[in-house]
């Protein structure tokens, strides 16, 4: 019983030595990275740990329950910021198709030729002040980065309900 508070000591000393895994719980979720996931993993599976050997079960219980709660509300953050991107992607896209079918409909009475715009084409006015502002390759990346952010919240979620069961 002795030697195992002992190791806890050590391993606490290191922790603190370089910040330690439990400084990653502290961070914004969007500062956040691979390392820092699997350093909150670690720390998340230590509690569980202690929890099964040792003395300190309310103490261990407490402290998990807290750093569940923590990783939740990270990944509530991440879920939250994920919807408003593709919600303003959305009613950009629908401003687009408006601002397009009003010029096609301007065009068609300005002029007896109807202008004529293929699928991957559109009329952009360049003095309108609510022009596009994103080129089709920044869209892409942003729906690259949304599609990377909600693979590693599902992984996250996979992560978190290994822990559950093991808590029930």
């Amino acid at each position: 019983m002795q030697q195992g508070r002992e190791e806890e000591e050590e391993l606490e000393e290191e922790t603190e030595a370089d910040g330690g895994p439990e400084r990653a719980l502290e961070k914004s979720p969007f500062q956040l990275t691979p390392g820092d996931v699997y350093d909150i993993s670690s720390v998340v599976g230590r509690d569980l740990l202690q929890l099964s050997a040792g003395p300190q079960v309310p103490a261990a219980l407490a402290r998990l329950q807290f750093r569940i709660v923590r990783v939740l509300e990270m990944l509530e953050a991440l879920v939250s910021e994920s919807s408003l991107a593709e919600e303003q992607l959305r009613m950009e896209r629908d401003g687009l198709r408006r601002e397009v079918e009003a010029l096609r409909g301007e065009g068609s009475r300005g002029s007896a030729q109807q202008l004529s715009l293929g699928p991957d084409k559109m009329v952009i006015d360049l003095t309108d002040p609510n022009r596009p502002r994103f080129t089709l390759q920044e869209l892409r990346d942003v729906l690259q980065e949304r599609n990377q952010l909600k693979a590693q919240l599902l992984v996250v979620q996979e992560e978190l309900q290994c822990y559950k069961r093991y808590i029930v």
